[in-house]
């Protein structure tokens, strides 16, 4: 089983998120805070993250730098998850490192095609 770590603040976003995760067969790991999204992603190497870009701590797109600049493995298909719809705003994303980037809010009917749309290019 493939698991899916959810960096992730807001208990609602996380909630669904995992839900729809879970129904497609998906494990899923959370971390709510910056800093818990990259110290969980160095120990436990999961298969994909969806990162969120505003967090309490650290930002996504610092959490996606620090991820990206670890050595000795693969990289990990980051995909950003965020209200950030700003011009530019999702080019500063993918050049942080993240392979993919889905606005929010999500449509729960859609969102795990996106998911496995940037999975298979990744």
């Amino acid at each position: 089983m493939k698991t899916a770590l959810v960096v992730e603040d807001n208990d609602n976003n996380l909630e669904l998120i995992s839900f729809i995760l879970h129904a497609r067969g998906y494990a899923t790991r959370s971390a709510q805070t910056g800093l818990d999204g990259v110290a969980e992603a160095l120990r436990e190497r999961p298969d994909f993250i969806l990162l969120d870009i505003q967090l309490p701590d650290i930002d996504g797109i610092e959490v996606a730098r620090r991820i990206r600049a670890a050595e000795g493995w693969p990289p990990i298909p980051l995909i950003a998850i965020t209200s950030f719809a700003m011009a530019g705003d999702r080019e500063r994303v993918l050049a942080a490192g993240c392979n993919g980037y889905i606005e929010k809010p999500i449509d729960p009917l859609r969102v795990m095609t996106q998911i496995e749309d940037v999975l298979a290019q990744s």
